[in-house]
């Protein structure tokens, strides 16, 4: 495969990352633009650690080297979820979308912004508590254990977000929920009456739009391939910046989810 060929199959993701990064389709092609031309000057910049990482690097470089990157962008007036990440301090910015939005792992994305794991992880839990404060949202947790009930609580009110309540059953999920709306769910999967959390959040979403994220200790019972697997998972014991990021994650795609089902009705 040619050089040209390799760039062309990763530049619409490039693409979408300069966009959402930028808050502009316009400011994000400039600097996709620059990006190129850099390349075209010197293509051993793709040889090393594999073309994605080596051409997402070159686009940071370019990112740090123009002053704009501090300053505030043009927005597209239809894309508010990328207003939103725009508005993160550039590094935290980076890390989150490479993580949330480009799914690159830690170790890539440290490649890519010429820092270590430990740093990653430190930029993504911060970007977690800006975006936070952005699309801070009311939060049902459902865990029966409760010492993780009391460090999840902790943890999304450090984020920003409100807490409706613990449920330790299927029956206190949906009690809590009725009495008001979640906008996140955070759930368990084995609960304390023996009740499944997963089928308590089948039924909560039967009535709310929301994002769920499930926190256990076998993932691997719900990563079977038999049934439709939980889009966002996290393993037990968990690092607070997982959850940090996860729960950024879902708020917002599950945003940018609802913002396109707006568009296309109209």
């Amino acid at each position: 495969m040619s050089t040209s060929e390799q760039v062309a199959k990763h530049l619409p993701f490039l693409r979408r990352y300069a966009r959402a990064l930028t808050g502009s389709q316009v400011s994000g092609d400039a600097y996709v633009a620059a990006t190129l031309e850099a390349l075209l000057e010197d293509r051993s910049i793709l040889d090393g650690p594999g073309t994605r990482v080596a051409l997402f690097g070159l686009f940071t470089k370019i990112w740090h080297s123009v002053s704009l990157n501090g300053a505030d962008v043009p927005a597209d007036p239809a894309s508010q979820p990328d207003q939103k990440v725009a508005k993160l301090t550039p590094l935290p910015r980076q890390a989150f979308l490479l993580v949330a939005l480009e799914g690159f792992g830690e170790e890539d994305v440290g490649r890519i912004l010429a820092c270590d794991v430990a740093a990653v992880r430190r930029l993504v839990e911060q970007a977690g508590r800006e975006l936070a404060a952005e699309i801070a949202t009311d939060v049902l947790i459902i865990e029966d254990e409760a010492f993780i009930a009391l460090d999840l609580e902790a943890l999304v009110k450090g984020l920003g977000h409100r807490v409706i309540g613990v449920a330790r059953t299927h029956a206190e999920a949906i009690k809590l929920a009725s009495q008001k709306a979640p906008g996140l769910i955070l759930a368990d999967v084995q609960l304390a009456d023996g009740s499944s959390g997963m089928n308590a959040v089948q039924e909560l979403l039967r009535a709310f739009d929301v994002p769920a994220i499930f926190i256990t200790a076998y993932p691997e019972r719900l990563l079977t391939g038999e049934r439709p697997e939980p889009t966002f998972l996290i393993s037990k014991p968990y690092k607070p910046a997982t959850v940090s990021a996860i729960a950024s994650q879902a708020l917002f795609f599950g945003r940018n989810a609802q913002q396109l089902d707006r568009m296309t009705a109209a």
